[in-house]
């Protein structure tokens, strides 16, 4: 396939890039949210935090990580960098495998059933082990996104551990 040139490769890496800050910026106001509605003793709060996050799971969060991947592909098929050529490139890979899992399913999923039980119990789901645990498995969900999203972040910059060698036609025959 044809590669692209340098200004439509910087307009691509621009929208990648943008869509990628808005994922983080989302999963940091998941943080936030998550966060306030723990220490809450507010039921409005408790319900507005959780609500907020599954309207943002339905919608940035949705739309920045199908944005991010997208760009993501066509800047590996238009550009050098290939989607297997490099090292750094196939872990980013499997990091956005991760993301999509715990951003467009995990997110989406704890938050609904965090509005869900606190539509029906309000500040009494607060002890309802099945909330509670919820509730935790959002935490670790959003701290993972974070993380693995920070990890690409410097895998992008840093471009560790080079390019892949390519295996010769004589190899592949022993």
């Amino acid at each position: 396939m044809k590669k692209i040139g340098l200004t439509p490769k910087k307009w691509l890496l621009t929208l990648h890039i943008l869509f990628a800050a808005i994922m983080f910026g989302v999963t940091v106001t998941f943080l936030v949210l998550s966060i306030a509605a723990a220490v809450t003793t507010d039921e409005g709060v408790l319900k507005a935090s959780y609500t907020s996050m599954h309207l943002l799971a339905k919608t940035s969060v949705r739309a920045s990580t199908i944005g991010t991947v997208v760009t993501g592909v066509l800047l590996s098929l238009l550009t050098h960098w290939g989607f297997f050529r490099y090292y750094w490139i196939i872990v980013k890979e499997l990091l956005t495998i991760l993301s999509i899992g715990l951003g467009m399913v995990g997110m989406y999923l704890w938050s609904l059933k965090a509005v869900s039980i606190i539509t029906v119990q309000g500040m009494e789901s607060l002890q309802n082990p099945d909330f509670l645990v919820n509730r935790t498995y959002l935490f670790i969900g959003i701290s993972l996104q974070i993380v693995s999203l920070i990890a690409m972040f410097i895998l992008s910059v840093f471009k560790p551990w080079g390019k892949r060698e390519k295996k010769s036609k004589l190899s592949k025959k022993h």
